[in-house]
């Protein structure tokens, strides 16, 4: 068992999203085993079938339960987004506590669902992060992922066939049962396209010509994997919100498993001093640092920098006060003044910013007033880790 990070309120609803398979009804399990709660599984079709015919049930069932019950737990919310207003009505009038899961914000969203005015809070859960699982090493996450049922197999053709099979569920159940788009086929080229895009800058013309659909279309589907919870964006840094929102932004996919899945390339490991596996190990660091944002809550917005020349800093994260941190990734085993170049060109144009490059050399060194760490070691010192 995995001793997640994730730790909502004790006295307040809350919701918890997160992709398929990230462990969200055994989170649930293990924290209520203990509470006295009551648990409607909207996974099963005939409880969804039962509540979105007669939402009215919600309330009839709480009148029915013992005064012990303290927590109501209903898992995969946007099953059923009707039940939401009785829930807000539950939390009202019967003073109940409710635990809500969801895999997919998107019905939610499309169907303005009542999501609580902050009564319950919002977190989200996903693949696990190394703190979480202490035995994952890098070469395992980067040809693996780290959705937590990875980790129960030992040969790697059967998490070969776990992670295909994780795709093609992902395609018939949240595309195909949901109708989330009318024409299956463009959509599988566009997942795999996309997989080979992971962590580059967008241009949705050249993906809408090699899927054959319009740039709008292309959009609209990288929408629909950010409202599903399998990927992210990074937007370009700018002061300026106006111009962030002008700039494409880069997308990275929640895993880095489903994402090698995607595009076709779990039958080929990846192996250190290559491009390939530099790109993955750029794709796990901002991965980890994303979910430890969102966990410990700190608020850190994310952010790339590339100039028209080409230089680039992997990810800069803005804190409050004005305070901006930049970070080059590097899969080199031993770091010098070369892999920091643009790093420190960027940081003489930044104000009150400071620097930092995560990467495998074991050597933690100062090079031109850049802190070079390993990269867990830097996680600790940026305050991304549980224990720092």
């Amino acid at each position: 068992m995995f001793n997640r990070i994730i730790n909502p309120s004790k006295n307040n609803s809350f919701f918890i999203f997160g992709a398929r398979g990230t462990g969200k009804s055994t989170w649930l399990k293990n924290h209520f085993q203990n509470i006295p709660h009551h648990w409607i599984d909207l996974l099963n079709p005939d409880l969804e079938e039962l509540f979105s015919k007669d939402p009215n049930l919600l309330l009839k069932q709480i009148e029915t339960l013992p005064s012990s019950t303290q927590w109501i737990i209903i898992d995969e919310i946007q099953k059923c987004p009707k039940l939401l207003d009785l829930v807000h009505l539950a939390i009202e009038t019967h003073k109940k506590k409710f635990a809500l899961t969801g895999s997919s914000a998107r019905k939610l969203k499309r169907g303005s669902a009542n999501l609580l005015a902050g009564r319950a809070f919002l977190y989200h859960l996903f693949p696990l992060t190394f703190s979480e699982n202490n035995n994952q090493t890098e070469d395992g996450v980067i040809n693996w992922g780290s959705l937590p049922k990875i980790f129960e197999f030992s040969d790697d053709a059967d998490k070969s066939r776990f992670l295909k099979s994780y795709a093609q569920t992902y395609l018939k159940e949240e595309i195909v049962v949901e109708q989330i788009v009318r024409k299956l086929n463009p959509f599988r080229s566009f997942l795999e396209i996309s997989a080979q895009q992971n962590g580059e800058i967008l241009n949705y013309s050249n993906i809408a010509r090699d899927v054959g659909v319009d740039t709008v279309t292309i959009q609209s589907y990288f929408q629909i994997l950010e409202d599903t919870l399998v990927g992210f964006y990074l937007y370009p840094y700018a002061k300026s919100v106006r111009k962030r929102q002008r700039e494409n932004p880069k997308f990275y996919y929640f895993d880095l498993g489903v994402k090698r899945a995607l595009d076709g390339t779990l039958s080929s490991a990846l192996v250190k001093n290559t491009y390939a596996y530099g790109k993955a190990f750029e794709h796990m660091v901002i991965c980890e640092i994303f979910r430890m944002n969102s966990y410990l809550e700190k608020d850190y917005r994310l952010s790339y920098l590339r100039t028209k020349d080409g230089a680039e800093v992997d990810l800069i994260l803005e804190l409050p006060r004005n305070k901006t941190i930049l970070i080059e990734i590097k899969s080199a085993i031993q770091i010098d003044e070369r892999d920091l170049r643009h790093v420190k060109a960027f940081r003489a144009d930044i104000p009150r910013s400071k620097a930092y490059c995560l990467s495998l050399d074991p050597i933690p060194k100062v090079i031109d007033d850049i802190l070079c760490l390993p990269w867990k070691n830097g996680l600790k010192e940026l305050s991304l880790h549980p224990l720092s």
